[in-house]
């Protein structure tokens, strides 16, 4: 079993949760050789079924007390591109492919996100290039992130806004 663990966190962002259950996202999974999906939708309004993903079990909630187990047991995390999300998933250690939503206004997200994908600790994308950047992702070329020294995220976070 390979699963594929996906998290928006504390927000609503259904472009994500529809794309991902679309027909060429989920082909795009399943020729990668995924077979389980579990999606943390969040404040969103968009709930799929049991039956949204043909060819992969699907597992869907709104929130958890904690999603550590989620992640620590996903072979890929796919998240939107909080701060918060980026740095639990790359503190456990698990690839992780950031899907940026692009209808922010001042997008820090999107500032973030390269930063990182920069440095070669995750890939990123938007909802509308996702299945394209699925079927042609090496998650073998990622670094691992160090976590733990939080002068270097205070840093890192100054370079990324433009600070520095």
């Amino acid at each position: 079993m390979k699963t594929v663990f996906v998290t928006v966190g504390t927000t609503s962002f259904d472009d994500l949760i529809v794309s991902l259950t679309s027909e060429e996202v989920v082909k795009a999974l399943i020729h990668r050789g995924y077979t389980d999906l579990v999606l943390q939708f969040g404040r969103g309004s968009f709930i799929p079924d049991a039956h949204s993903c043909p060819g992969l079990r699907l597992e869907a909630f709104r929130f958890k007390e904690s999603i550590a187990e989620n992640i620590q047991s996903a072979d890929v995390v796919i998240s939107h591109a909080g701060a918060g999300s980026c740095l639990e998933v790359l503190g456990a250690g698990k690839p992780l492919l950031v899907v940026v939503n692009d209808k922010l206004m001042d997008n820090h997200q999107l500032e973030l996100a390269k930063q990182l994908q920069a440095d070669g600790h995750l890939l990123y994308c938007t909802r509308s290039t996702l299945a394209e950047t699925l079927r042609d992702m090496d998650l073998s070329t990622l670094l691992p992130f160090q976590p733990g020294q939080p002068e270097n995220f205070a840093q890192f976070l100054d370079k990324a806004v433009g600070f520095v």
